[in-house]
């Protein structure tokens, strides 16, 4: 069976990462499924504009990670999961049928997270993403 694609943005501002409170309150890094003829940075730019209510610009690839190694539980299908940095250019939060809130948070000060989604070791690596001058793509 072919792996499904699973996006995931980094949003920073002033040194916080931008979360989504998913429907059970807990929170994630916006993103979701890559749909079907859409490109995985098209798929990033649209679920943050659902989830989050801004615009963004993807600049740089994180991380295209193996879901099973880093996250839990283990689906039947595999999942290919890629994480972006961008940056935002404008726009407002509005709830949604998947998000009820967004909110920016130090590494330090972490919600409870969606860890089928995103774990604090996976936010951590975006955090150290954006502050570094130079990147490596880290892939499993």
């Amino acid at each position: 069976q072919t792996p499904k694609l699973d996006t995931r943005a980094a949003i920073f501002r002033d040194g916080e990462v931008l979360l989504v409170r998913e429907n059970d309150g807990r929170w994630s890094l916006p993103g979701g499924w890559v749909d079907v003829n859409v490109s995985v940075l098209e798929n990033v730019v649209k679920e943050v504009r659902e989830e989050a209510g801004l615009e963004v610009v993807p600049r740089r690839v994180i991380a295209v990670q193996d879901r099973e190694k880093h996250n839990r539980p283990v689906y039947a299908w595999r999942v290919c999961k890629i994480f972006v940095l961008c940056e935002a250019l404008g726009g407002t939060f509005q709830p949604n049928s998947e998000t009820t809130a967004s909110g920016c948070f130090s590494l330090e000060a972490l919600p409870p997270l969606a860890e089928e989604k995103n774990t604090e070791e996976q936010i951590r690596m975006c955090f150290e993403a954006a502050e570094a001058k130079t990147w490596e793509t880290r892939i499993d």
